[in-house]
This record gives structure tokens, C-alpha cells and sequence, in this order.
């Protein structure tokens, strides 16, 4: 009854999860949208406003007019909409859905013994230590260079080398398919960190002085902005890489190679230029930014090398031996030794037995695809299957599966 209700946790808690993410990360899209398509209005009435960049749009049937205030409006005639909600929950529902798959089962899915076997108690703080530790890392380096001449280059050059140093010693800590979802949760929280911690107290303060009707010190305010502008930047660039990383931990083929972390790195890397690409983009035609298809360019060309480098090396003599006919009792042999420990009479995981016939062939599609095709199971290979034998599973399984 655990391992069911624990399944349901994990199934409702991803989808509220992707729910608040694409709110968040739309929202986000959407304003950097904004800010390269805003025009210099000529309107004498919108410049007596004080509108400082305003475009047309049409969506719906019905059209639309956004307009950005660089000061404060003489009149806010309806409710004030503040984005951070989406924030605050898709870090709240990404962080519980970690601790129901990972945190709470950290023996089996945080731990991979043949990389460091420790206490589930003490791999479970070196995970949260991760998120806590980048976080505090990539502010004081923001803090630090990000407002100095040449400050955002610095910044992104250092950032560069920090998240490759922690995509590093992730895979040498803790199983390869947690150390590719832990690098994206530790850049995420830093992403909901910044609204939290920078962004919305920034404009609240901004918003309080200018709406308080008395004298302001505009110029002691603008670093407010400044920096909720940075950290709004930054955040964007981050998107890609995150969601690479979150989506990659579903693919054996990448986070069970021995070079994981140079494959986790480069993808997140093109994922940033790909966005980078988006960016600049939406300034193009305006003439406010240069031509964005290098970084677009450059980015397709890492996915590309990276598609080659992993390409299957072709295996001699694999016809004749697929050709081999194996008996259900080798697979079954095979099962007793890998899977029954999860899959037996004492633990069903998911629900799934393996030690009769008649579950064998009830679950031969999934058991092909899991532990042959996608070779997630057995869990971080607890057990030690060898390829031999996942091959043999198959053969069996091309031959029709039959368990009589």
C-alpha cells in the first residue's frame, strides 16, 4: 500500500509540478518578449504618461495594447498583478516531488554504492547541501562582478565553471540519473531564490516609494531595479538548461555513460546559447541587438557532436547470435538473481511481480523496455546485470516472449 500511494504522490505532484512550470517559465518568455519588442511611443499623451515602451498585439479575437512605465504611473486604476506565485510554487511542487521519488527513497535512487556508498542520511544532506551551496555561490559571484565594467561576461565565465564543477562531482557522488536531476534542482533554486530574495523585495520597495506620494531618492532606488532586471535576465538563460536536465534523468544513455557529466554540461551549455539565440532574436528586426544565429549555430552544433559521439558502435557478429533461440527458463534464471528482490514474493515494486509465468508475461513489454531498450532497470543496477544478460531478455523477447 506504500509503494501505491507513494506512486500516486509522484504522478500528482509531477503534474501540478509541469503545470506551475510552464506558467513560470511563460510568464518569463512572455517579458522578455516584451522588453525587445516595446517601442519608444511618439503619442504626446502616452509620453505625458510617462509610457516608455508600448507595442499592439492581437490574440483571441481581441487586441491587445501592453505598455511599460519606467516610473511609476500618476494612477494604478486596477489591481497591481505580481509575478511570483509561479515561482514560489514550481519550486515548492518540484522540491516535494524530489523528496517523495529521491530524498525519501535516497537508498535506491540517490545512492549508486559502486560510486560512494554512505548513509541514506548523509547522501541526503550532501543533496540538499547542493542546492543551498550554488545558491549561495552564484550570488555572491552576481554581488560580487555582476555591476562592474564588463561585470555580466565575468559573471557567466565563472557560472560556466561552477556549474561544471558541480555537474562533475554530482555524478561522482550520487547515482547518474539523481546527479542529472540534482544539477537542474540546485540551478532552479537559485531561480526561484532570485525572485525571492532579489526581484520581488526590489520592486516592492520600488513600488512603496514611488506610490507613497512622498520625495524619492530615484537614483538610490534604480539599483533595485537594476538588479531585478539582472537576476529576471539570468533567469531566462537558465530555463533551457534546467529543463535538459530535468527531462535528460529519464534516459539511460546518457546519465549511465562514463563521460556523464561532459555530455550533462555541453547540452545545458547549447541549451543556454539556443535561448541566447531566442533573445536576441526578438531585438533583431528592431535593430537593437546583433545578428542571433551564431549562438543558435552553435548551440545546434554541440547537440550534433554530442549525437555523434554516443553513437552505437556496431556489433560483430550481433544477426548470428540474436538468431540464438533462448529459453524461457535462462530468462527466468536471470530474474530470479536481478529482479526478484523488487519484484518477488516479499517487495512488488510498482506493483510488478516477476517470479511466476504468468507475471512474467503480463509485465514482458515493460520488463523488454526497461531493462533492454532504456536499461533503467535494475535501479542505478543495483544487482549487477550484465549486458549479456540484457541482451539475452532480448532475444527472448524478439522471439515472442513465450514462458512455456
Amino acid at each position: 500500500m506504500e509503494a501505491y500511494l507513494l506512486d500516486w504522490a509522484n504522478l500528482l505532484l509531477r503534474w501540478v509540478h509541469v503545470i506551475t512550470v510552464i506558467a513560470w517559465i511563460g510568464s518569463s518568455f512572455y517579458f522578455v518578449f516584451l522588453d525587445n519588442n516595446l517601442l519608444k511611443p511618439n503619442s504626446p499623451d502616452l509620453l505625458e504618461k510617462g509610457v516608455d515602451g508600448a507595442m499592439w498585439a492581437v490574440h483571441g479575437g481581441g487586441f491587445y495594447n501592453p505598455q511599460k512605465y519606467m516610473v511609476a504611473p500618476k494612477k494604478i486604476h486596477t489591481k497591481l498583478h505580481w509575478f511570483y506565485w509561479e515561482s514560489y510554487t514550481s519550486w515548492l511542487t518540484g522540491f516535494a516531488l524530489f523528496t517523495v521519488l529521491y530524498l525519501y527513497n535516497a537508498s535506491t535512487f540517490l545512492i549508486d554504492k559502486s560510486l560512494m556508498d554512505w548513509a541514506p542520511s548523509t547522501a541526503i544532506a550532501a543533496a540538499l547541501g547542493f542546492l543551498v551551496a550554488f545558491w549561495f555561490v552564484y550570488d555572491t559571484v552576481c554581488r560580487v562582478f555582476g555591476f562592474r565594467q564588463n561585470g555580466e561576461g565575468i559573471v557567466a565565465g565563472l557560472m560556466l565553471l561552477v556549474v561544471a564543477g558541480a555537474a562533475w562531482l554530482a555524478c561522482q557522488l550520487f547515482a547518474g540519473r539523481a546527479a542529472f536531476l540534482l544539477v537542474g534542482a540546485m540551478i532552479a533554486t537559485a531561480m526561484s531564490a532570485n525572485v525571492f530574495f532579489w526581484i520581488i523585495p526590489g520592486q516592492r520597495k520600488v513600488v512603496a516609494a514611488m506610490t507613497s506620494g512622498e520625495k524619492y531618492d530615484a537614483q538610490a532606488l534604480a539599483i533595485h531595479g537594476k538588479r531585478g532586471k539582472q537576476r529576471s535576465v539570468h533567469n531566462t538563460y537558465f530555463t533551457l538548461p534546467v529543463i535538459f536536465a530535468m527531462l535528460s534523468n529519464h534516459y539511460s544513455f546518457l546519465y549511465t555513460h562514463e563521460h556523464r557529466w561532459v555530455l550533462l554540461f555541453v547540452m545545458m551549455l547549447a541549451g543556454a546559447l539556443i535561448r541566447q539565440f531566442f533573445v536576441q532574436r526578438h531585438g533583431y528586426h528592431l535593430g537593437r541587438a546583433k545578428n542571433p544565429w551564431p549562438f543558435a549555430a552553435v548551440g545546434l552544433v554541440l547537440i550534433v557532436a554530442v549525437i555523434v559521439a554516443l553513437r552505437p558502435a556496431p556489433q560483430a557478429g550481433a544477426a548470428a547470435s540474436a538468431s540464438a533461440p533462448v529459453s524461457f527458463n535462462q530468462v527466468q534464471s536471470i530474474l530470479a538473481q536481478r529482479c526478484y528482490s523488487c519484484h518477488g514474493e516479499q517487495v512488488q515494486m510498482k506493483n510488478v511481480r516477476l517470479d511466476s509465468a504468468e507475471g512474467v508475461k503480463l509485465n514482458a513489454q515493460n520488463l523488454y523496455q526497461q531493462v533492454v531498450v532504456t536499461k533503467q532497470m535494475p535501479m542505478n543496477n543495483a544487482t549487477g546485470i550484465t549486458e549479456a544478460e540484457r541482451a539475452l531478455i532480448g532475444q527472448w523477447f524478439q522471439a515472442g516472449a513465450k514462458t512455456d
